[in-house]
């Protein structure tokens, strides 16, 4: 097993990414749904800039998970692993990128509605909820497709994982079942923030579990 500075530098990756993640989404002072309502900018409101700050750490996850699969594809991405590794690291990133847009939607548009929506009365509230019904709906393509995005690069990454025994054998498995699962949601069931909630943090366990790998075990080059 190598373990090298290049190792240690993606394990904490991971593991920051983890932590401003679920960081960010657990101290939030409010959780906007799928879409916003009239409620949200009350609630947002009531301590605007500390929402901001946690909003940005949330999206410097998204950002920071980019940085741990690039770290990661440049320590294993070489003969013959990048067949797999490669797509399959580089699908992930552009689903978390596209979450991480997705993501600053709904930031940007929580602060500014503060502004647009304070001492307006009910009608003219309605009249800006309305006025941002269709960016939101289309923002919505964006977190659907970030999410199948990176469930098809974790089955790829996983496949590679395990076909050259690169980490544990369990945690190749447990990277091709999370893409499974958070791709098959996606498909099978019809829209639902909801039920999509726990993969988000099944995703956030596995960049913490894959960080505590690499800094532990580092990863095998050895040929096949």
């Amino acid at each position: 097993m190598e373990k090298s500075f290049e190792t240690k530098f993606t394990g904490w990756s991971f593991i920051a990414a983890a932590l401003m993640l679920w960081g960010g989404w657990a101290l939030s002072s409010h959780h906007v749904g799928e879409y916003f309502v009239a409620e949200d900018f009350a609630s947002i409101g009531e301590n605007v800039w500390y929402w901001i700050w946690m909003y940005r750490i949330f999206i410097f996850g998204w950002v920071t998970m980019a940085i741990a699969m690039f770290a990661l594809v440049s320590v294993i991405g070489r003969k013959p692993h990048r067949v797999l590794i490669l797509p399959g690291a580089g699908m992930v990133i552009v689903g978390t990128f596209t979450l991480a847009i997705a993501s600053a939607y709904y930031y940007n548009y929580g602060a500014w509605g503060v502004g647009q929506t304070a001492g307006k009365s009910a009608e003219e509230i309605q009249e800006f909820m309305n006025s941002i019904l269709y960016t939101n709906q289309y923002v919505t393509c964006f977190v659907r497709f970030g999410r199948i995005f990176s469930g098809v690069g974790l089955v790829l990454l996983g496949v590679g994982l395990v076909k050259w025994k690169i980490v544990s054998a369990w945690l190749g498995w447990f990277t091709i079942l999370l893409g499974l699962v958070a791709m098959g949601i996606i498909l099978t069931i019809a829209d639902n923030f909801e039920i999509y909630k726990p993969i988000f943090h099944v995703k956030v366990i596995w960049l913490a579990v894959m960080g505590l790998y690499l800094l532990k075990q580092g990863v095998n080059l050895s040929k096949e």
